[in-house]
């Protein structure tokens, strides 16, 4: 909030920053004579309200030197240094006031503020110590209407503006969040909402751009994001000069896949000074898109980086395929227009594209009919299963399309979760040990509270939790009421409304009667699992230790690796039981019992290459080629980028006469550039004659002659390759 501070500035100070909100042409006049004043603090307000920010900075640092026992200097600022993207030494500043003053209002809701930056739990922590401190408090209010509306919370979200507008009338950030509230529950066609309230502020600040780019923020934090365009249009129409709007103009537009007009509003806001992470780091990802190759196919669109390209689209495309096949049935509709896939090589650039900023820990994220993530290649071998990545993305182009935008994130995520597993058994993430805690622990949120934790989760590992009890709740629904009901959930959705109304409307219960319900039925699905974990903590502890003796005591390991397996069938993840008890039996010479452990494993959803390739050279030892090679092909989903993979899987396909998977496969293997590229381009003209496809396989064995003349059996299948041709002339 701008209008007002609950400690006492300087009344020339809260003077200066009216004019900038109500009349911003007189405002540079008066924080002049700010900067004039002789007095360090003065100054430092004057040259802020100036931009001029460095200077400020070093009046603020000797206004805090010449006072060290003031608190309000060091919020001060703290502020000012938050609003130039120092979140860290600006929370430093904001403990320094609270050593000074421990029940300092303004330096709790400093400490909001940075925790709001990050969509930290904290922040509503830190907000209501600060309108504890101080009820009149204004801008905490305003602050924790904000989190509230995040949170899909409008009702509380009301109250807190009101509560700031009690406390500040002409409070035209409350006005702004009210107006906010109108606009996400109107539909998207709805014109004049939040208008009464845009009204008031316009009366009171005609020029104030904040109000238009806060309806926007809150829009592009619900998937809004063509709507919040608009009104990021309507902030900068307002005020020019308003680059952070400029900014997220662009970041927006970049979501939505384009290009050229991002360019220009963030080049526009960097030229003038704004120069936060997400300007600068999606300036630098929009420089990279020389580096990516598109390929259009009228129905979608694949935007992958121009080195591996080649071995990516025939992978990408299947999958998108049938995802857009099996979801256009499902959910009884065709997109508006073709979908844009992009996939990063780089983890950083795809969260930039995401949100602007590094650090991102999803895989993938869609923006309408855009999904960017992750490349098989942006993360360590076995990291994840892109196929399922993809899958779960592709699910939320359908549903964003299908309910406008509005569903809200609980059920998008937990039915995109679901899907993943409906695709394929094997897809999707199994409970980890984190979310075993949380539910042993009772972490588990009600359902109409369930949106809090994605946007701002107040422990560890919570927004996982949410994942996985969105995706449990959907295929509690399909197994309590049919896959029908969570299409007509979805549609239900179409219009605004609430969670609470579609649970009525949809199962006839109310959300406490859901949650019971619900709850009941994991705790049967899920049986002793979770009352499991403390022994099966001390038991995989153990198997890890006795899997380290050298040589290991084979028979006492594969009791062990049993009873820890059993306490616990859905660990696949580091050490898991599954691969012990492999190598036990393996190391007994048993291969059909290391196979049937690892099969456990694969079919549990396990994704460690190492793993799969280890379970198909087993069942290859077994003569079971064509196990071995779907056990390979699956390894395509998770981490294409291995020659060896598409080469072995090649040599298997062939074996067992699926020749034009034999094709895809070397001619992967050739599109990873191996080093005996005469072997890869043999291989491959082996694959294409045995497919019968006479010409493409004469164009490969020649390049493998190109490669290395004397190559005798590319030399040999080139003669076998002319005798074909002429056997088959008329």
């Amino acid at each position: 909030m701008i209008l007002a501070l609950a400690f006492a500035l300087a009344p020339a100070v809260a003077h200066c920053q009216m004019l900038s909100v109500r009349q911003p042409d007189a405002a540079p006049a008066c924080y002049q004579r700010l900067a004039d004043s002789q007095d360090h603090y003065l100054r430092a307000e004057g040259l802020w309200g100036l931009e001029q920010y460095d200077a400020a900075n070093n009046e603020f640092r000797l206004a805090a030197a010449a006072d060290d026992r003031s608190p309000q200097v060091r919020v001060r600022w703290g502020r000012l240094l938050l609003s130039r993207f120092n979140d860290t030494d600006a929370e430093g500043l904001f403990k320094e006031a609270l050593q000074r003053d421990p029940k300092c209002a303004e330096a709790y809701l400093g400490q909001a503020l940075v925790s709001a930056d990050g969509f930290d739990g904290k922040a509503l922590e830190y907000a209501h110590r600060a309108v504890a401190l101080d009820p009149t408090l204004a801008e905490a209010h305003v602050l924790l209407a904000t989190l509230a509306l995040e949170d899909s919370d409008p009702a509380t979200a009301a109250a807190e503006a009101d509560l700031a507008l009690k406390a500040e009338p002409e409070d035209v950030d409350a006005m702004a969040v009210q107006a906010a509230i109108a606009v996400l529950a109107a539909a998207p066609s709805a014109e004049g909402a939040g208008g009464a309230w845009l009204a008031k502020i316009a009366a009171i600040a005609p020029k104030y751009g904040p109000a238009d780019q806060a309806i926007a923020d809150q829009l592009v934090l619900n998937r809004r994001y063509d709507e919040a365009v608009a009104w990021y249009r309507k902030a900068v129409a307002l005020d020019p000069e308003r680059w952070s709007a400029h900014s997220a103009l662009g970041i927006t537009l970049m979501r939505l896949g384009q290009s050229t007009e991002p360019q220009a509003e963030l080049e526009a806001a960097y030229d003038h000074g704004y120069r936060d992470a997400a300007t600068v780091n999606s300036l630098r990802l929009l420089d990279s898109y020389k580096n990516f190759d598109l390929i259009n196919d009228g129905s979608f669109v694949l935007k992958l980086d121009k080195k591996e390209a080649a071995l990516l689209r025939p992978y990408f495309e299947q999958v998108v395929r049938d995802a857009l096949k099996a979801y256009s049935a499902k959910y009884g509709m065709t997109l508006p227009g073709p979908v844009q896939v992009e996939a990063y090589p780089n983890h950083e650039d795809f969260a930039v594209r995401s949100v602007g900023l590094p650090g991102l820990g999803a895989l993938g994220v869609t923006f309408g009919e855009v999904v960017a993530m992750d490349s098989p290649s942006g993360r360590k071998p076995g990291d994840f299963n892109w196929g399922s990545t993809l899958r779960h993305e592709l699910d939320h182009v359908f549903v964003l399309t299908a309910t406008h935008h509005l569903v809200p994130r609980w059920f998008a995520e937990g039915l995109a979760v679901h899907e993943e597993t409906q695709a394929n058994p094997e897809w999707g993430d199994r409970i980890t040990p984190d979310i075993l805690v949380a539910i042993h622990g009772g972490k588990l949120l009600p359902v109409a509270e369930l949106d809090r934790g994605f946007m701002h989760p107040s422990y560890a590992g919570q927004v996982e939790v949410s994942y996985y009890q969105a995706g449990r709740i959907c295929d509690f629904i399909q197994a309590q009421w049919g896959a029908a009901k969570l299409v007509e959930m979805v549609h239900a959705f179409a219009v605004p409304t609430t969670t609470p109304a579609v649970l009525q409307a949809a199962l006839g219960l109310t959300p406490a009667a859901f949650d019971a319900q619900f709850r009941a039925w994991l705790a049967q699905d899920l049986g002793v699992v979770p009352g499991n974990f403390d022994a099966w903590h001390s038991g995989l502890k153990a198997l890890v230790a006795m899997a380290a003796v050298r040589p290991p005591p084979y028979a006492d390991l594969v009791a062990l690796a049993q009873k820890v397996r059993d306490l616990y069938p859905d660990y696949i993840y580091d050490g898991t039981p599954y691969g012990t008890l492999a190598d036990a039996y393996a190391g007994e010479g048993n291969n059909a019992e290391a196979a049937a452990a690892l099969s456990a494993y694969e079919h549990r959803g396990g994704h460690d290459p190492a793993r799969l390739k280890q379970l198909a050279g087993l069942e290859v030892k077994l003569g079971q080629p064509e196990q071995a090679a779907a056990t390979l092909d699956r390894i395509n989903y998770i981490y294409p980028n291995d020659a060896d993979l598409h080469r072995q899987l090649g040599e298997l396909w062939i074996a067992t006469k699926h020749y034009d998977g034999a094709v895809r496969e070397f001619q992967a293997a050739l599109d990873l550039h191996p080093l005996d590229q005469a072997g890869a381009e043999y291989h491959l003209a082996e694959a294409y004659f045995d497919a019968g496809q006479l010409d493409p396989a004469q164009d490969h064995v020649i390049a493998a002659l190109v490669a290395a003349h004397d190559y005798r059996p590319a030399q040999d299948l080139l003669v076998k390759i002319m005798d074909a041709k002429k056997a088959h002339q008329p």
